[in-house]
């Protein structure tokens, strides 16, 4: 049974909203890549990425989403993933009709209802969404940029400290990688800790997922220090998350995790290699260091509700 129609924004006649399903994935990571395309000229979004963050335990598709349609065709889509934190895209076919500024206003009235005192999302800097949101009294949080490492670039070696190696996770090892991914980024990252199971499910349950995606760094004694997430994106590797646990940094175990995760990449027919950061995390300079080059701008914008 279709999902009912969302009357609630005030859209131009001839579209109807209503809240998405699992269904729907393949359907928003097409508007998300058309967006892509059209503001940077790249596309970085595929529909495991989707999946991956719908199907987690404590998230509710059906409430926390809303799609735009024409007809049977999806042109936009909105989304309130939880406390401060949304995501949107138009189709560029169907910008400057207005959807944007209802999509903007539902992201809010949803985050306002879930006790949320502020609410934003990324858009790439100098973009129609940066634009609106600009113009809808939103203010930049933080920066945050698309690196890549060039094609036949090499990035210089860095060995692990004496005892130390580096591995693929196992099911065994889950609740550690966890736990070191969590407590890095809450170093910096203003969010309530992941539960253990959304871990899971949008990472090692992520549709397509393969053992060499999650690798590990363990010292002398066995315990996991550092974490490095890495999936394929057609001829790109691209390191989803990458930590060391606090106590164990100034080792050089971070750039060795890189050389590691390009590598595997290669190896599994990746030609170049790239990741994100922003500037809460003040890793930029660790990645300009081993050769990756900045290759798209983003911007975080939020209102107060």
């Amino acid at each position: 049974m279709p999902a009912p129609v969302d009357r609630s924004l005030d859209l131009p006649a001839g579209l109807a909203a209503r809240p998405l399903t699992m269904s729907d994935a393949g359907a928003v990571a097409e508007v998300m890549a058309a967006q892509e395309l059209h503001d940077t000229g790249e596309v970085s979004i595929e529909e495991a990425d989707i999946v991956g963050d719908w199907q987690r335990p404590s998230y509710d598709v059906g409430a926390g989403t809303v799609g735009v349609f024409d007809g049977d065709r999806l042109v936009a889509y909105a989304e309130h993933m939880g406390a401060d934190r949304g995501d949107a895209a138009v189709h560029p076919d169907h910008r400057g009709r207005g959807i944007g500024t209802a999509l903007a206003g539902w992201m809010q009235d949803r985050a306002r209802a879930a006790g949320a005192t502020v609410v934003g999302m990324p858009v790439p800097r100098g973009s129609a969404g940066d634009l609106l949101l600009g113009a809808l009294g939103y203010h930049v949080r933080w920066e945050s940029w698309v690196l890549q490492l060039p094609e036949g670039a090499t990035v210089p070696e860095r060995d692990l400290p004496a005892g130390y190696a580096i591995r693929e996770a196992t099911p065994d090892d889950y609740p550690a990688c966890w736990t070191v991914l969590e407590d890095a980024f809450l170093e910096w990252s203003v969010r309530d800790r992941e539960p253990y199971d959304d871990f899971l499910a949008r990472t090692v349950g992520r549709p397509g997922f393969e053992a060499w995606n999650l690798r590990m760094v363990v010292d002398p004694a066995g315990a996991t220090v550092g974490v490095t997430v890495i999936y394929p994106f057609g001829t790109e590797g691209y390191v989803d998350r990458l930590a060391t646990r606090k106590d164990q940094r100034g080792k050089g175990i971070a750039q060795a995790m890189l050389v590691d995760a390009f590598a595997v990449a290669r190896s599994h027919g990746a030609t170049t290699s790239g990741l994100s950061t922003d500037s809460r995390t003040g890793a930029l300079g660790l990645y300009e260091k081993v050769g990756m080059t900045v290759s798209q701008t983003w911007v975080n914008r939020a209102i107060d509700l």
